[in-house]
């Protein structure tokens, strides 16, 4: 057993620190590596008919990464106390490029599977890694910007994967979607030879297995039930989605009064603390509302464009980039504003142009023109544009440097939450109205655009209390990282 509260051991690095090249290596390997979370969507068909298997079981491609990432990340708080920066950066790509080639090679659907869950396990490591490397090492008053290199990372990764995907397999096989990565992982970790030093510093710590097992099996369960829900719409559900659902439920609750119990201690997998900081809990339920409307988006807007309008999957992919770029361009541009003028005033423009943007979706119909389509795409990037990067920086900023670790894996697992809430609910929403609409008569495709318009006007009501809630948003003060939880 090791001691509590041990000094940090990291080693003063032997030649000068360049934490912009760390920081700009470790953003760059990220959008590498999460772009692979959305990738596959568009490949599924073609590998459906290439390995013979259902859409149920090619789902299981994505499925398989979105549980290895829940499972992985909120171990990340530990790892990161315990190893170094540089350590943890090779762990995590070379898991990611291992998994890469196993996929690129990958003679039928099992090894592919295995691939994409070696991908994972680096992917996971990586997202927490980068926010607390910027939180350490990044002053206050520069942040934002940085939080803005980062939200191109989150949120635009998973927004163009879709694109890339349909651009390689226009070309060529599907293959190619994971050998084009090799080469790009390769340079990373060569660079990452040349620049990455340990920045941040470590300390002993214990890790508590019993914690670990509550986390895969809480949030493990709670993601395989809400990515279940698609299926079980379609009748291809494993098992019934209540159960996985239940099971996470429980072990979720088991989990929270088992971090409870643990406090501050060493042995603690995820301090709950962090919530005693209500600038971190509104930020944080304010991402999981913007991360569920993105990825609700990714997935309605190709299903409509492709099943309503009758396009192909590269016009699909292609006609999501403006908004992707758009979005992209936007974070960085905005994490300047955030340092001038806090979190507040981005935060609530950027709920109320969200908002209209929804409004806009719920106005589709089988007759709606590409251009108008395109527009409110990009509309609703910059809505998320200017709510991202404030409420990341907001919420991690809030915290004492002793909770960063704890913060950036608990922002990490919510994120991949409400990714697979925000597919859950909308496919959920789209079915039941087209379901209605089909017993009123509808054709398949009329029913399929009333469904669409379905999920989209639920999602827009619930935009309104978005907009109420991101009036509570503050900006961190020097007060919030003293350890001391601070009001409104």
């Amino acid at each position: 057993m090791v001691a509590t509260g041990t000094i940090p051991t990291a080693a003063p690095p032997a030649k000068p620190v360049r934490p912009g090249a760390v920081i700009a290596l470790l953003v760059v390997a990220a959008f590498v590596v999460i772009l692979n979370e959305t990738i596959m969507g568009v490949a599924l068909p073609e590998l459906m008919r290439e390995l013979d298997i259902t859409a149920a079981t090619a789902q299981w491609l994505t499925t398989a990464f979105l549980l290895t990432m829940a499972v992985v990340i909120p171990t990340t708080g530990f790892l990161i106390q315990r190893f170094p920066l540089r350590t943890l950066f090779f762990i995590a790509m070379g898991l990611f490029t291992l998994g890469t080639v196993i996929a690129a090679i990958a003679p039928g659907f099992g090894v592919l599977l295995i691939g994409r869950i070696v991908q994972a396990s680096g992917t996971a490591i990586m997202i927490p890694l980068l926010f607390t490397t910027v939180l350490n090492v990044v002053p206050a008053n520069r942040r934002g910007r940085m939080m803005g290199l980062i939200s191109i990372v989150i949120s635009v990764a998973p927004a163009v994967g879709p694109t890339v995907s349909g651009l390689i397999l226009s070309v060529f096989p599907w293959r190619a979607m994971f050998i084009v990565m090799v080469p790009i992982a390769l340079v990373a970790i060569a660079l990452g030879a040349r620049w990455v030093q340990n920045l941040t510093a470590t300390r002993r710590v214990t890790l508590d297995v019993l914690s670990v097992v509550l986390s895969a099996l809480a949030f493990g369960g709670i993601i395989f039930g809400l990515s279940s829900i698609g299926e079980a719409a379609g009748g291809h559900a494993i098992v019934p989605v209540w159960v996985p659902l239940v099971v996470g439920a429980i072990a979720l609750a088991a989990f929270v009064v088992r971090q409870l119990r643990l406090g501050s201690t060493d042995r603690v997998l995820l301090n709950l603390a962090v919530f005693r900081h209500s600038t971190f809990t509104v930020a944080v339920v304010l991402v999981v509302v913007t991360m569920t409307m993105l990825f609700g988006v990714l997935i309605l807007l190709p299903l409509y464009l492709q099943n309503v309008l009758g396009l192909g999957t590269l016009p699909t992919g292609l006609m999501l980039l403006p908004g992707g770029l758009l979005m992209g361009l936007m974070a960085p541009i905005v994490g300047n504003l955030f340092d001038r003028f806090g979190a507040r005033p981005l935060v609530l423009p950027g709920a109320i142009v969200a908002s209209v943007a929804l409004w806009g979706f719920s106005m589709l119909s089988t007759a709606s023109p590409i251009g108008f389509v395109i527009a409110v795409h990009c509309v609703l990037s910059l809505g998320l544009a200017f709510m991202f990067t404030p409420l990341m920086t907001s919420a991690l900023g809030s915290l004492p440097r002793e909770l960063y670790p704890h913060g950036s894996a608990i922002v990490s697992t919510v994120q991949q939450l409400a990714g697979a809430a925000g597919t859950a609910v909308f496919v959920t929403l789209m079915t039941v109205g087209a379901a209605a609409a089909a017993s009123e008569g509808s054709d398949i495709v009329d029913a399929t655009a009333s469904g669409i318009h379905t999920a989209f006007f639920v999602a827009a009501c619930l935009s309104l209390a978005v907009i109420v809630l991101a009036a509570f948003v503050r900006t961190p003060t020097p007060a919030d990282a003293t350890g001391v939880p601070v009001g409104h």
